[in-house]
């Protein structure tokens, strides 16, 4: 497997927010946790491709929002925030080596962070960066290759893996104040813990559970389930309204 990743962008203070207020972000701290990430990406025996930092883009270290890469083909994205489509170009240079690329086309958006799949099923956050028109257009392109695309209505966050994602081939973690459990009612679901409202963000890598230090709470419930989690702290990355997920795309080659 290989895990696409970007150092962090000295400019990420100036980073598009949603819900969130804005905080200073360390850069130092930042790149140390990100590095952190990178190695333990590494330790799970995942071949990094780390591209340089983009200075002029405040976001670009969030790379997962700039494409899909299923196993058949990659879609290029066309991210909902108008500052981040320049980051789509370098992604579809890195990924061009790897797979055919597709693009969503205007007037369709779509960030990567509203994508969640699972076995031949794509989950789309329908959300204030993804819409309807990009749907369709992801529906016709992974139709041929036997997905099902289902939209999802995503309120209160940033993104749908913002409220939920998959931390076993047939479990999900999730907050059930963003998204109903109704669309995943032939999977096991592991709630979150109500005092920690941003844990339903954590990456699958095998049979290992990436997560936050700072949802013990939630931890628990992880561990309980018999799930093997392992910590990273992204912590200033958060400020930007970003989350562990959200800084890799990873495939198999």
């Amino acid at each position: 497997m290989i895990a696409i990743t970007r150092k962090v962008s000295p400019s990420i203070k100036n980073c598009e927010l949603t819900h969130l207020e804005r905080q200073p972000i360390d850069l130092g701290i930042a790149n140390f946790q990100h590095t952190n990430y990178e190695q333990m990406l590494k330790s799970l025996g995942l071949e990094i491709l780390s591209l340089p930092a983009e200075p002029d883009l405040p976001d670009s270290v969030f790379v997962e929002d700039t494409a899909i890469v299923l196993n058949e083909i990659a879609i290029l994205t066309r991210p909902g925030a108008v500052s981040r489509r320049p980051e789509v170009e370098s992604i579809a240079n890195a990924l061009n080596h790897f797979r055919e690329l597709v693009s969503i086309q205007a007037p369709g958006t779509l960030d990567g962070g509203d994508i969640l799949v699972v076995g031949n099923t794509i989950f789309v956050g329908i959300s204030s960066r993804s819409n309807q028109t990009a749907t369709q257009q992801l529906k016709e392109i992974v139709d041929p290759f036997g997905y099902q695309v289902k939209g999802i209505s995503v309120e209160g966050c940033l993104h749908l893996k913002s409220a939920v994602t998959k931390v076993a081939e047939d479990t999900l973690l999730f907050n059930p104040d963003w998204v109903s459990k109704d669309h995943f009612q032939e999977y096991k679901m592991i709630e979150i813990d109500p005092a920690e409202m941003n844990g339903a963000n954590a990456l699958q890598i095998h049979s290992t559970v990436i997560y936050q230090p700072c949802y013990p709470r939630t931890t628990e419930k992880l561990v309980s389930a018999g799930l093997k989690v392992e910590m990273v702290d992204a912590s200033e990355l958060d400020k930007a309204e970003g989350a562990l997920t959200c800084c890799s795309l990873i495939f198999n080659q």
